[in-house]
């Protein structure tokens, strides 16, 4: 058949549809990963924990808000690279930063961070203020602070956290309770209590004092507010960012480490169909390349060919793969290669035994009357005639090797460089999330799993008219 009547016959049957449209999704989400995420994404950023310190532990993902009686805050990062005002202050300069965000939880916030990044000056350092603006036209100063002066020997202009960005915990501060109680005293001087105040005072900054000497949360925007003051007019601070901690995060949540999963499971997708195509191709290649060559040639080749594929398909591959990779290290190559090596011999069985009826047909006799090679007589006159099957088989593969792979890292034997989705699994298994509840650690790669080897199944489905002409329409 020619490749249209292929994808023409893939288009008629349900299965074939569903697992075209299936496959230009993941295909697309691959190419996505490929276009934007960094070659070294895993040991730079998946398995870096700095990358990750902002981040709520263990939170499940933000659109659970939408069924539960309790809205639990949401994750919020706010930056800013540029102030938003500047004034003169006698020969100094206030240079104001706003870091804006919306508070609409019935719960305080996690945690309050802010992180000063790029801050380069000439003479005197710079000193800082922040200041929490609330809703309620209250305002709160959260920390003073100053930048690190001059080293020994060193020459201006001076710079700062450029390498290593300075980050202060707000909600830890030692002051932020009696800062609180200050506040409280001020404006609800009738219904504060000082001591439930410095008890709770995150749920205090974010709350208002109730009638029976509770807190009642404080919905509507807040403002954060940056006052860099600068001795020189030259003085640069490039970037400020204040990190809102919530109990939810994002799409998929976060793990025990405060990585987003989202990111680790679309950083899977191309490695998943990167194993199974490749596996599936190579094996397929090997697979059919011996069948067509023992079955056609026969004689010593063909004994050769068939006792080397009856041991390596009695070899068991589970057993191998983990010596294996404790002899040799976690490496994808390394699996790859071993899947391939012991995927062919099957497929090599069901070739020879498809060939063996065709090397005596008149098409072949025909051509060794013109004087055609053996070669040429295997690839036109032979081949096509498997070729339906093989590449039924070829796409049958690729979900047997994802789920090699899966299972390998499930079990601590991947790659440790890659982050697979076998492997968020195995973590998520190794940290108790299914004992714990963390359900969206756990069912997300499983299922990514399950789907992409749905999808190839659905293609192999769909190429069953092709391999057997008596189920096409009619």
């Amino acid at each position: 058949m020619r490749r249209r009547s292929v994808l023409r016959q893939l288009l008629d049957s349900g299965p074939g549809r569903l697992g075209i449209a299936a496959f230009f999704v993941l295909a697309l989400l691959s190419l996505y990963v490929v276009a934007t995420y960094p070659a070294d994404f895993g040991p730079a950023r998946w398995s870096n924990p700095a990358v990750w310190s902002d981040n709520p532990r263990a939170a499940p993902p933000a659109w659970t808000n939408r069924f539960g009686a309790v809205r639990r805050p949401v994750h919020q990062v706010i930056g800013a690279d540029e102030p938003t005002a500047t004034q003169a202050a006698g020969p100094a300069q206030v240079q104001r930063f706003e870091l804006p965000f919306e508070h609409h939880a019935d719960a305080p916030p996690t945690f309050l961070s802010f992180t000063l990044s790029n801050v380069a000056y000439h003479t005197r350092p710079p000193q800082y203020l922040l200041v929490l603006h609330r809703p309620d036209g209250t305002s709160v100063q959260l920390a003073r602070e100053v930048v690190a002066g001059p080293r020994p020997g060193e020459s201006a202009p001076y710079r700062r956290h450029f390498e290593t960005p300075q980050r202060l915990l707000l909600s830890g501060a030692s002051a932020l309770p009696e800062a609180v109680a200050q506040l409280f005293a001020a404006s609800y001087p009738e219904a504060a209590d000082a001591a439930a105040l410095r008890a709770r005072p995150l749920a205090a900054l974010f709350g208002v004092p109730t009638a029976d000497g509770g807190l009642a949360p404080l919905h509507g925007a807040y403002l954060l507010e940056v006052r860099f003051t600068v001795a020189d007019a030259e003085d640069r601070v490039a970037s400020v960012q204040a990190v809102v901690g919530g109990a939810v995060y994002g799409w998929f949540g976060t793990d025990a480490l405060g990585r987003d999963l989202a990111e680790g499971l679309l950083f899977g997708l191309p490695i998943a169909l990167l194993i199974g195509l490749l596996a599936s191709t190579l094996s397929t290649v090997i697979g059919t390349a011996f069948g067509l060559l023992g079955g056609f040639v026969g004689g010593r080749t063909d004994l050769v060919i068939q006792r080397v594929a009856d041991v390596i398909a009695n070899v068991p591959v589970l057993p191998l793969l983990i010596f294996l990779v404790f002899i040799l290290g976690s490496r994808l190559w390394l699996i790859l290669a071993i899947l391939v090596a012991f995927s062919w011999p099957g497929l090599t069985i069901v070739v020879r035994s498809m060939v063996l009826p065709l090397r005596s047909s008149p098409e072949v006799d025909a051509a060794r009357t013109l004087g055609a090679s053996t070669g040429h007589i295997i690839w036109r006159h032979v081949f096509p005639h498997t070729a339906p099957f093989v590449f039924a088989q070829l796409i049958f593969f690729a979900p047997g090797a994802i789920l090699a792979e899966a299972g390998l890292s499930f079990l601590g034997l991947g790659d440790p460089s890659l982050p697979t989705w076998g492997q968020i699994l195995e973590h998520g298994f190794r940290t108790g999330a299914v004992f714990l509840g963390y359900w969206w650690w756990v069912v997300p790669p499983g299922l990514l799993i399950v789907l992409t080897a749905l999808t190839f199944m659905l293609l192999a489905l769909g190429m069953e008219t092709v391999v057997n002409p008596r189920l096409r329409r009619v």
